[in-house]
């Protein structure tokens, strides 16, 4: 169970609108893993004539994504609250950087799948 940066002991209250900020940020990647997921049902529920292979396999990866999409949301969330409480450098991350070469990844090859098929 993750707890709430609030929750811990020690620390100073960070001014609110850096914690509503960091709040607003959690927000945006939460919108982002839902898009990540509603995606992968999309292209599962409206890609019928795909070849399964590519279907499951582009469905899979978008719902992956949007999974760990969440789940380093809320630990972004909590490790940029802490360090705030306790007057640290907000903590870097690379995942953004990963999520968009794995969303990079994804779209070119469903640009490979709708060449496909037009040729076909």
């Amino acid at each position: 169970m993750v707890r709430a940066p609030g929750d811990q002991r020690g620390g100073r209250h960070p001014d609110y609108r850096f914690s509503l900020a960091n709040e607003r940020t959690f927000l945006a990647w939460l919108r982002t893993a839902l898009a990540l997921i509603g995606g992968g049902f999309a292209v599962d529920q409206f890609l019928p004539h795909l070849r399964w292979a590519w279907r499951a396999g582009l469905a899979l990866a978008l719902l992956a994504a949007g999974v760990l999409c969440a789940l380093r949301a809320v630990n972004h969330w909590v490790r940029c609250e802490r360090a705030m409480r306790r007057g640290e450098d907000l903590p870097v991350s690379r995942f953004p950087a990963l999520l968009s070469v794995a969303v990079a990844i994804v779209a070119l090859a469903m640009v490979v799948v709708v060449l496909a098929g037009w040729a076909g």
